[in-house]
């Protein structure tokens, strides 16, 4: 016999019920100000943080701080197979506890049941079923929140327990099948990314091209050029803020606009009218590269006759016709520019390429023809490797539906015979 549980069939003998009838739920607290209360001691009690749980799947064992206990009055205290849920911005993600220690109010807990299984709660919550409820809950238009309320309203359904460690046990299984999968699938993407830098490196060491080049030694007609003398202009944007206006026509860029080779306009990239286009603007055309230098460093575009002006953040420079701008952008983007860039740049937190550091840069440099053969060999291998790129990517989304729909089938009482 079966019942209907959100339009879908389950099995009669389960229970539906909501979260709080069955759990009790707690929210976290802080002792504020937090640093005081922080300590190296022995002693201290674990203070456990959104941040701890970065690389974690299910179960949290360590923490990195912990607090005096005097502390613990005005936090929450939680314990092993305790079970966490954060509350804000990445809400609705479930952690079992395998230690004890104190929440802060990122944090809600459900206390251990014996009625259900840890694991079977955990699964259940990671699911798209229960994960729909919280989003439809959760408070606030722009920054999402979980309340003890809303998580109590949550409905779940749940078998005897000995069904539901038969269901756990079948999850594991078929999850651990499609993890392996997965882990190979992120494998050949890091490798992928390697194998696109090492053309990066052949194509600028003349062996893409050439086969019988020495290591350490240029080809033969090649020389060292620096990125100045195959420039006509090489600078930076405005340091400083420009009058936006909303209703302005061109837009205020910075590094952070360049992306793939191309100026990507964000919702949030502010605008500018005429005349502040007029006092701030560089003489850019067909040859120019873009570079960000300051913060992420690296990413480049080209000028496509875009209505910008442009920041601090990017660098700037007009390609002489003895350069294949694709070669000089290609060659931008290796692992020797950055490694040069990075060790050259200035400011601890936030790093900053200088000008003259830009300008210094050296480039290996054959004629225009070999320049223009280079890149077609590139993109050639590069396109190729975007297609296993796109392949490797829907196999990981596909690998994440099919996650979904085995949780589905376990919820429903399809994965399982009893």
């Amino acid at each position: 016999m079966e019942q209907l549980f959100n339009g879908k069939e389950i099995p009669k003998h389960w229970k539906i019920k909501s979260m709080g009838e069955v759990f009790m739920i707690e929210r976290g607290g802080s002792p504020r100000p937090i640093e005081d209360f922080i300590t190296n001691d022995d002693n201290g009690i674990n203070w456990i943080k959104i941040g701890d749980t970065k690389g974690v799947v299910k179960y949290i064992h360590h923490t990195k701080e912990k607090i005096k206990p005097e502390g613990a009055i005005r936090s929450r205290m939680v314990f092993e197979d305790d079970f966490l849920l954060s509350n804000s911005m990445s809400f609705g993600k479930p952690f079992i506890m395998k230690t004890k220690g104190c929440i802060h109010d990122g944090w809600l807990v459900i206390r251990k049941n014996t009625l259900i299984d840890n694991n079977y709660l955990y699964y259940i919550l990671s699911s798209s079923l229960v994960y729909q409820q919280f989003t439809n809950l959760a408070k606030g238009s722009t920054v999402k929140n979980l309340n003890i309320e809303a998580v109590k309203q949550v409905v779940i359904q749940f078998p005897p327990l000995a069904e539901q460690l038969s269901i756990v046990s079948k999850i594991e299984e078929l999850l651990s099948d499609l993890e392996n999968g997965k882990q190979q699938l992120l494998t050949a993407q890091q490798q992928l990314k390697i194998y696109r830098q090492s053309l990066l490196k052949w194509a600028f060491e003349g062996k893409l091209t050439n086969k019988n080049v020495k290591d350490d030694e240029l080809p033969k007609g090649w020389k060292w050029v620096k990125l100045i003398e195959i420039t006509s202009v090489l600078g930076d944007g405005l340091h400083g803020t420009p009058n936006y206006s909303e209703d302005g026509d061109y837009y205020f860029i910075n590094g952070n606009n360049l992306t793939d080779g191309r100026i990507e306009i964000k919702e949030n990239t502010k605008r500018v009218d005429f005349s502040e286009y007029e006092k701030y603007k560089k003489p850019l055309n067909e040859s120019t590269i873009f570079v960000s230098i300051n913060g992420s460093i690296g990413y480049t575009a080209f000028y496509n006759n875009e209505k910008v002006i442009l920041g601090k953040s990017a660098c700037y420079f007009n390609v002489l016709k003895s350069t294949d701008k694709k070669y000089l952008r290609y060659c931008l983007l290796s692992q020797r520019f950055l490694n040069y860039a990075n060790k050259n740049a200035t400011g601890s937190t936030i790093k900053n390429v200088g000008l003259k550091t830009m300008r210094d840069f050296e480039i290996p440099f054959p004629s225009f023809s070999e320049q223009q053969l280079i890149v077609d060999e590139l993109e050639s291998k590069l396109t190729f490797c975007d297609k296993i790129e796109e392949t490797i990517s829907q196999s990981l989304l596909q690998a994440e539906s099919l996650r979904q729909s085995i949780l589905k089938k376990a919820f429903e009482g399809k994965l399982v015979n009893f």
